[in-house]
């Protein structure tokens, strides 16, 4: 390098694993739900309008996002050898000068001022005005930084597609290709958390209720599950978006692709989309009313990641409540009709589940030593009162249980009824070993993915799937 040449760096894509565009909007909607409209509104007057108006909205913090240690160590080795650096962004200008306080390995920077898109050839004009023709090396990743490799003294990509290499390659006779990170497919499987399919297992509950065995209710639970576990993945990827900045203030959360940066948000937004148009399509397969259920269980979704989930007491219920919508939509997707105890006790014993999964989470924020739960309506000073609920509700669900069995409905199901009893007393103890785990803070922040992986738990379905069988046969 010459002792005078500077190095510019782009924000997106390149010094950030992320883009500031889909952070800020992300961060927007988050806090409220009118944003996009507001977004559409202020994209009137350009990018450079919108993009002022979602920092302004927004609240991403520059300390927590996803930065490329192998480009802040390019950049800081760069400054060592006595050369200037600078950032220059089509982001907004507040976001540089946040990311430069931030990392402290910036003299200079610059970014959109809500009037001008710093992008592109006006991105180019920009720096040969500023440090003079090929009096910079630029640093970027994407087929927009094209022109202003025109202009600089040596072209470094980051992580660039094999064409925007060649592009540079080509308008520019000194050329560096950092790799810092691959492409997998893995980051993509893993935000839509299929580990949390286990959930829509449920949709097969009314079958195996109601004694149904039949090939036509297997297919049409088998087909409801799918669709239940697309659209579940869809509102996964997109309460992960919309979490950016609490999961990244988590200790175990931060590590989710999209907080990582290990996908871009870009994608993450498709793929929302994409996953509710083929849960949809599935849905509507089956018929026209379980796709009506579909559509509620995503509406009450959505209320609850961009609301309801910040409401105490109402974010449990909401949670008991799309749990026992699976329920619903396996009864819909086969024509059984749901029994009265069937709802009562899903209704009381997800409500117990709900309450351990907050549990968990307030245990783990005592842990921490912050107070609030972030992202939550609880304080640590609630959770003798989550206890209660989480307790006291599997316990209702437990008797709700006991009441059935002594209900004529069994005598037709059951040859042996008796043997149901056993099946309360399982459930007795893993309601209560459930909370006192969950009391000792070794709950994971699902308890049904807990049990899932729970040696006991998994020997409790077994003797309560065996005492169920026992009663059945003659």
């Amino acid at each position: 390098m010459k002792p005078d040449e500077i190095l510019v760096v782009d924000l997106d894509g390149t010094l950030l694993r992320s883009d500031m565009l889909y952070e800020s909007f992300w961060s927007a909607f988050g806090k409220d739900w009118r944003s996009p409209f507001l977004s559409v509104g202020a994209l009137m007057g350009g990018r450079a309008s919108l993009k002022r108006h979602l920092a302004l909205a927004s609240s991403v913090q520059a300390p927590t996002l996803p930065y490329d240690p192998e480009v802040i160590a390019y950049v800081k080795a760069w400054r060592a050898s006595g050369a200037r650096t600078a950032l220059v962004t089509a982001s907004d200008q507040s976001f540089a000068e946040a990311v430069v306080a931030h990392l402290g390995i910036f003299d200079e920077a610059y970014g959109s001022d809500g009037q001008s898109n710093l992008k592109g050839e006006r991105k180019g004009d920009f720096l040969e005005k500023r440090f003079g023709s090929k009096g910079f090396a630029y640093m970027g990743d994407a087929s927009a930084d094209v022109p202003v490799w025109r202009r600089a003294s040596k072209a470094i990509t980051v992580n660039a597609p094999m064409t925007v290499r060649q592009s540079a390659e080509q308008v520019c006779a000194q050329v560096e290709h950092l790799v810092t990170q691959t492409r997998s497919i893995t980051p993509y499987i893993k935000a839509m958390r299929p580990h949390q399919w286990l959930k829509n297992m449920i949709v097969f509950l009314p079958l195996l209720a109601a004694h149904r065995f039949d090939a036509q209710a297997f297919i049409l639970s088998g087909i409801a599950f799918v669709s239940f576990s697309l659209i579940a993945s869809s509102v996964y990827v997109l309460n992960d978006l919309l979490d950016l900045g609490a999961d990244r203030a988590h200790p175990r959360k931060k590590n989710r692709p999209f907080a990582a940066g290990r996908i871009p948000l870009a994608h993450g937004t498709w793929m929302a989309a994409g996953l509710l148009g083929l849960g949809g399509g599935l849905a509507i397969s089956i018929s026209a009313a379980f796709l009506m259920v579909m559509a509620g269980y995503y509406l009450l979704t959505l209320a609850y990641s961009l609301h309801l989930k910040r409401r105490a007491v109402i974010d449990i219920c909401v949670l008991a409540a799309l749990y026992t919508a699976r329920i619903i939509a396996g009864g819909v997707a086969t024509g059984i009709a749901l029994s009265v105890w069937l709802l009562a006790f899903s209704s009381f014993f997800f409500l117990s589940l709900a309450a351990v999964k907050r549990q968990a989470e307030l245990i783990d924020t005592a842990d921490r030593g912050t107070q609030p739960s972030s992202g939550r309506g609880y304080v640590v000073t609630d959770l003798p009162i989550i206890s209660m609920i989480a307790i006291g509700a599997g316990y209702v669900s437990v008797l709700v249980m006991a009441l059935y069995v002594n209900s004529p409905a069994v005598a037709g199901l059951y040859v042996h009824p008796q043997t149901l009893w056993g099946i309360c007393a399982v459930l007795f103890y893993w309601i209560t070993r459930t909370v006192l785990i969950a009391h000792r803070g070794q709950m994971h922040d699902d308890p049904v993915v807990y049990a899932a992986k729970d040696r006991i738990s998994q020997m409790c379905l077994l003797v309560m799937l065996g005492l169920a069988l026992a009663g059945a046969v003659a």
